[in-house]
């Protein structure tokens, strides 16, 4: 669907270009110029993109009359989204340097990732949610977890790097640049927490209509949330004992949401149920 002349696509393809043009910007002011760049700069040129996506998300909402989750490519982008946000509107209070390379760097690579694979761009797909606001609700707040933990993946790199520069004592590159381990150690609890709370806000939400619709619960796609919800929740415990070094839990981070973004898949699968649900709504009339 386009809005304002441009197609919902096109707007996020813009979006995507100042992704990679913040990302270059950033890493280039870094490595070659080294130098910090400012830190609202690189804020400004993110807001743009995110605001060039969410006209390009809302276009597509326009067209399903919800949320667009309905197929990988507006569950990617919905997840890139969040991510954005969160750098956005939390991101400056943890004080972060380099954080906005990261994230925009994250948004081109998965941006460029969905608009290259067509075939995750179902055009023939109808809205997962029918009829219930409950599930929408329960969707959204997943994905929105999920762009959380990408955040969580993110600073985990970053640690990994510094941990490796401290160790082989190479504090040249981006190590100048970057948080110290220190406080990359509690950003990464914090948005570990963060991202729990909503993915169990999600899980909750999802609950109330699960037991007023038990026989159209999806069960894969049930049973994939509920073990990416596990397996941070086990996450969060064995940190909290210090049951894991740094390193260690910053590797489990990524491995983790690397899981998490293959259950992807069985969110993605369509069910019979979910076209049945829409069959109470009357076609569009052909002109």
């Amino acid at each position: 669907m386009s809005l304002f002349g441009i197609e919902d696509r096109q707007w996020i393809f813009l979006a995507t270009v100042v992704f990679v043009v913040a990302a270059a910007l950033r890493a280039y002011t870094a490595l070659k110029l080294h130098r910090k760049a400012k830190r609202p700069s690189t804020l400004m040129l993110v807001c743009f993109g995110w605001i060039l996506q969410t006209i390009g998300l809302y276009a597509r909402g326009l067209e399903y009359g919800g949320c667009p989750l309905s197929n990988r490519f507006e569950l990617v982008q919905f997840m890139v989204w969040s991510a954005i946000a969160l750098y956005i509107f939390v991101g400056p209070a943890f004080r972060v340097s380099f954080l906005g390379m990261f994230t925009s760097t994250f948004a081109s690579v998965f941006s460029i990732l969905s608009l290259t694979v067509r075939s995750w761009d179902s055009p023939s797909r109808v809205p997962i949610f029918g009829n219930s606001p409950w599930i929408e609700t329960h969707a959204a707040l997943a994905l929105f977890s999920y762009g959380v933990f990408g955040i969580l993946a993110l600073t985990s790199v970053m640690y990994l790097l510094q941990s490796r520069s401290l160790k082989q004592k190479k504090m040249g590159g981006l190590f100048p640049y970057m948080p110290s381990i220190f406080e990359l150690t509690q950003i990464n609890f914090r948005l570990l927490a963060i991202g729990f709370f909503i993915l169990s806000a999600s899980l909750a939400i999802g609950a109330v209509y699960w037991f007023r619709e038990t026989e159209s619960v999806d069960q894969p796609k049930l049973g994939t949330t509920i073990v990416v919800w596990f397996a941070y929740g086990i996450l969060i415990l064995l940190r909290s004992r210090q049951t894991l070094s740094y390193k260690q839990y910053s590797w489990t981070c990524i491995a983790v949401f690397a899981t998490a973004l293959l259950s992807l898949e069985a969110v993605d699968q369509p069910k019979a149920k979910e076209s049945l649900l829409l069959e109470s709504t009357p076609p569009a009339r052909s002109p």
